[in-house]
């Protein structure tokens, strides 16, 4: 009895780390999507974020394949990735989600990507706390496009996050005034091993960055201004 206790034990221990690496391997995919998103926008010639605004951000999130789904009465569901700026570059990214509600007629499925730049570090540093509401706890608008779009940016960066969406192709800005943006504890756990805080993960420079989110770092070093 005390071996058939010990198999079950045993099979369920193997059962559980098979469940975790698959979680892992998952979440792999989400940087890499989000890396891909972030490449493809910067590498368009027009239609891109404005190098000033990525220059003066303090985070980036992006976000892709939200999922907004609806009959009459719609919902948006996502989940994604962000980094802030720290003593030597980008921090390790915390993974996060999207979610909201929309009103309208809206027939069937429709995925798009986003797209969130931070000015400041107020509404990350709030989130890693509870989930913020954009435009209730921190201000969002619509970004401005192009290369050449930086005289439509406000130059003291008074908006808190400026927030774009791409779908079917198509890049713009687009106000998420009404969704909610939280931390995603659980894909953190899954990938950091550990009960690490998100505010540590984006505030504390330092520590090791696994290769699941390694291909977002990537990303956004390349595209940094301020690397160049």
């Amino acid at each position: 009895m005390r071996a058939l206790t010990i198999l079950v034990v045993a099979a369920a221990l193997a059962g559980v780390g098979i469940v975790q690496a698959q979680d892992r391997e998952k979440l792999g995919e989400r940087a890499e999507d989000a890396a891909a998103v972030l490449n493809e926008i910067m590498g368009a010639p027009e239609a891109t974020i404005p190098a000033s605004l990525l220059e003066n951000s303090r985070c980036v999130a992006v976000i892709p394949g939200v999922v907004k789904v609806g009959f009459i009465f719609g919902g948006r569901h996502g989940r994604g990735l962000l980094s802030c700026r720290v003593e030597n570059g980008w921090s390790r990214p915390s993974f996060i989600a999207i979610t909201g509600g929309s009103f309208g007629l809206q027939i069937g499925a429709q995925a798009t990507d986003f797209v969130l730049v931070f000015t400041n570090e107020r509404a990350a540093k709030a989130l890693t706390d509870h989930k913020i509401t954009l435009g209730g706890d921190a201000s969002v608008s619509a970004g401005p496009v192009g290369r050449t779009a930086e005289a439509a940016t406000d130059v003291t960066f008074r908006t808190e996050i400026y927030s774009y969406s791409r779908s079917k192709g198509l890049f713009a800005g687009l106000s998420l005034e009404g969704s909610s943006l939280g931390v995603d504890a659980e894909a953190n756990h899954a990938v950091y091993e550990g009960s690490i805080e998100a505010d540590a993960l984006l505030f504390d420079a330092g520590g090791t960055v696994p290769n699941e989110v390694a291909p977002f770092m990537r990303a956004l070093q390349r595209h940094d201004p301020t690397e160049f």
